[in-house]
């Protein structure tokens, strides 16, 4: 078996391709140990040291490390458990309720969506969530709100991501707005623990920027 790997536009996640499918149907994201229990896979890769989430696409599974890990330590033990895992056979999941439960049900469309709801569920699933799989990652469809807002939530490679917010913005909304007149915007909507995390990170980038900033004084 030969596992190829992809850079995507998130230094911190790298795409593993190993030639056979993964999750065939639907995409799978796991940020905790919590989660991750659901896929015997998921549980031994985010048991590594530096790797802070795990995520299936048909054919692909991407991992993202936080930023003081290097690649160089984390990518051997990655493709050692992936080649044990698709050499096995072994399932991806537990059971096929929790295949069931981990994937996305964002798009499908119900009978209580509106006609606006049901062809933005449409664009995305068809024009948006493909296109976005090929950098190693997803979209998650969450609102349409009243003032005519598409709340997107971003995973993979795709969270955190700089360029991920020009994506959003410069294309995603274009498209929608272009196909859909009601669309007036998209924005990318974050759960708790994202937000926590964002503000974790953002106190030490600052602490960080504090800190250069002292050293170059002391230097003079």
């Amino acid at each position: 078996m030969f596992i190829q790997t992809e850079t995507t536009p998130n230094d911190d996640s790298l795409k593993f391709i190993p030639g056979v499918t993964v999750m065939g149907d639907g995409t799978a994201e796991f940020l905790d140990t919590r989660s991750a229990l659901k896929s015997p896979l998921a549980i031994r890769l985010m048991g590594i040291d530096g790797v802070t989430g795990v995520f299936y696409g048909p054919d692909f599974v991407t991992v993202s490390k936080d930023s003081e890990t290097a690649w160089s330590v984390i990518k051997p033990e990655v493709y050692a458990m992936l080649m044990e895992h698709f050499s096995s056979g072994e399932a991806l999941f537990r059971s096929e309720e929790d295949r069931e439960s981990a994937g996305p049900q964002d798009t499908r469309i119900l009978d209580t969506d509106s006609e606006t709801v049901a062809m933005i569920k449409e664009l995305l699933e068809t024009r948006v969530r493909p296109a976005i799989m090929e950098d190693g990652g997803d979209i998650e469809y969450r609102a349409f709100t009243d003032d005519g807002i598409v709340q997107l939530k971003l995973k993979g490679s795709c969270r955190g991501c700089s360029s991920s917010t020009v994506t959003l913005k410069s294309g995603i909304e274009r498209m929608m707005m272009h196909y859909i007149p009601e669309v007036k915007g998209v924005e990318e909507v974050l759960d708790q623990e994202d937000e926590i995390a964002l503000n974790e990170f953002q106190k030490l980038e600052a602490k960080l920027a504090k800190e250069h900033g002292h050293e170059k004084k002391d230097s003079r």
